[in-house]
């Protein structure tokens, strides 16, 4: 895999990315799900990059939003997906009927029972 500065200054990256905006007609594609409409100017990769390269190019795995949305979407320091990000995975998955990553699953919480005991 190459770098991601590599990746995103590629001309088949530039490319893709025109059409997902263009097809997105370079609106917030999160925010319009609840009727909020802002221009987008990032293209987001769903299943990350880092982790899904082979997704990389493939227009199902892009999605258009702004830059504030895409910020939701990943924790700033450890550029990890957020619980919003995971969501949006999550419905992808659905959608495309497929298996969601081991890392993505959601965990239920224990919820600790206290007992209590006859005495």
């Amino acid at each position: 895999m190459t770098s991601n500065k590599e990746f995103y200054d590629g001309k088949r990256w530039q490319s893709i990315r025109r059409i997902a905006l263009k097809r997105d007609k370079y609106t917030d594609r999160y925010l319009a799900r609840y009727g909020k409409y802002r221009n987008a100017d990032i293209v987001h990769h769903i299943f990350p990059l880092k982790e899904f390269p082979e997704y990389g190019y493939e227009l199902w795995n892009l999605i258009s939003v702004s830059r504030s949305t895409h910020n939701m979407f990943h924790d700033r320091n450890t550029d990890e997906l957020t619980e919003i990000g995971i969501e949006v995975l999550h419905r992808v998955c659905k959608q495309r009927n497929m298996e969601i990553p081991q890392k993505y699953k959601k965990r239920d919480k224990k919820i600790k029972i206290k007992y209590l005991h006859k005495y």
